[in-house]
């Protein structure tokens, strides 16, 4: 990724000759902007945080749609039923996403972080409420810049009240996904809520509020791994927020009625509003730089901008470093985006994908597990039979009871020696000991191949499990 020279800033020598290695941290002001990516920004925003806050309130039968159960080692999600056992799904899904991650970044750069990251949904809620309690960006300035009264402390008082309640309504909701979420506000409400249930909310809701209202940007520039990285993944036709130099400089102030070609000047007026509005606090004319998260309001704004001075859009937009260097229309860029590297993990991510949906739609709700009985591997029991004695544990999946079959095969004279039908409640697991025999002699000494067969009383689940039948010697 290539990334322009920044300007010189002067280096602040102390009185005693000492230069400080750290600059101080200069408070980012963004001004609100509105706009076509301001709208998508703000729909993202409200589409995922429907789904945060609503998910844990709907019921799906008898119990909650998603619920990811720690304690009880069961997750919900809808008509499904996981167990630990399923966890080759979660690796699944965790593979889908990095590819995901990977395929929009080679497209369009970090379109993930400047729409759709919790960072940035929580910071535009948290900065929406900022700005309707404090005022817009030179509001909130001479706010912070005038001293004590009574309206700033009324206004900070309500601000941070505010905030601390939406935080501690994100731990909430937090906390539901993995405790039913009329359980865990019946015992707030009631001040019976566990120490553990408590502590996440608080933590949840604490660190929202620190990363949401006082750390912003520098997440995005410090702690998050992604911007590190993101520079693999780019190249010269990936889709990012560029500034179009060729058209823009040399830039400079004017009237919207002098003619830009007569006082030699570029599109751009210097406005400085793309660097007013970028919640990293960077400009984009100095070219792509790691702290820009592809949030698109330096376009909303200089796009009003020119549309104000009567120019074309466009000094600020989605494009590819080939397209500003070979001044390329938007239809040709387009058709470079979708290259052989962006094809193929396209190819590779709808394959994962109906690879796991495939294999969801086929799996068996029941899972079984031998397990062999350490303390007696082999006796020989009244009747001249040579007994095994096995353990098995059901799990049903589905959520009714069921009722099970067991039976064996894979040596001669093989027969059970303990119930056959064995019944198991919904989305429960049970423990079954189970007892088979043969006629002594009928088999040589050692270990035998056989298996078990568990089939539903109707017919529709069975699974086999294999295990071995030991003859001493």
């Amino acid at each position: 990724m290539a990334t322009a020279a920044r300007k010189t800033i002067p280096i602040a020598v102390a009185d005693d000759g000492l230069v400080p290695l750290y600059a101080a941290q200069q408070k980012i002001y963004p001004r609100s902007v509105q706009g076509l990516f301001a709208r998508w920004r703000w729909a993202m925003v409200v589409l995922t945080q429907l789904f945060f806050y609503g998910m844990p309130w709907v019921q799906w039968g008898q119990r909650q749609a998603m619920l990811f159960d720690l304690e009880a080692r069961r997750f919900y999600i809808f008509n499904l039923v996981l167990y630990p056992q399923d966890f080759i799904y979660l690796t699944g899904l965790l593979v889908v996403s990095a590819l995901s991650l990977f395929l929009f970044t080679a497209v369009a750069g970090r379109l993930w972080c400047g729409f759709a990251c919790p960072q940035t949904v929580y910071s535009e809620i948290f900065m929406w409420i900022e700005r309707h309690i404090e005022g817009d960006r030179t509001a909130r300035m001479r706010l912070d810049g005038g001293g004590f009264s009574a309206e700033k402390l009324l206004k900070k008082a309500a601000k941070h009240t505010v905030w601390i309640a939406l935080a501690l309504f994100t731990g909430f909701s937090f906390v539901a996904y993995f405790t039913p979420a009329r359980e865990l506000l019946h015992d707030l409400l009631h001040s019976e809520i566990s120490a553990w249930n408590l502590f996440w909310v608080l933590f949840y809701g604490f660190a929202t509020y620190g990363n949401a209202g006082f750390m912003r940007e520098q997440v995005c520039k410090y702690m998050c791994p992604y911007a590190r990285f993101q520079s693999a993944m780019f190249d010269k036709d990936t889709l990012i927020v560029s500034y179009d130099a060729g058209r823009g400089e040399p830039r400079g102030a004017r009237s919207r009625k002098a003619d830009p070609a007569a006082l030699n000047l570029g599109a751009c007026v210097d406005c400085t509003l793309c660097v007013q509005v970028c919640p990293t606090g960077i400009d984009i004319r100095q070219g792509l730089q790691y702290e820009c998260i592809g949030c698109a309001a330096c376009v909303d704004v200089c796009d009003g901008v020119m549309d104000k001075m009567g120019y074309a859009r466009g000094l600020v937009r989605f494009a590819t470093q080939n397209g500003i260097a070979n001044h390329w229309s938007p239809a040709q860029m387009l058709r470079r985006v979708f290259r052989p590297r962006v094809l193929v993990y396209t190819l590779v991510l709808w394959a994962l994908i109906i690879g796991l949906l495939v294999s969801l739609a086929l799996r068996t709700p029941l899972k079984v597990d031998v397990v062999r009985d350490r303390a007696a591997l082999s006796r020989i029991v009244a009747g001249g039979q040579l007994e095994n004695i096995y353990r098995l544990q059901l799990m049903n999946a589905t959520e009714s009871p069921q009722r099970y079959r067991i039976a064996a095969h894979g040596l001669d004279g093989l027969a059970m020696a303990s119930d056959e039908w064995v019944e198991v409640d919904a989305v429960q697991s049970r423990w079954v000991v189970v007892r088979l025999h043969i006629p002594y002699g009928s088999a040589p000494p050692g270990p035998h191949p056989m298996a078990f067969d568990i089939q539903s009383a109707d017919g529709v689940t069975r699974v086999t499990e294999k295990s071995t039948f030991i003859v001493p010697r």
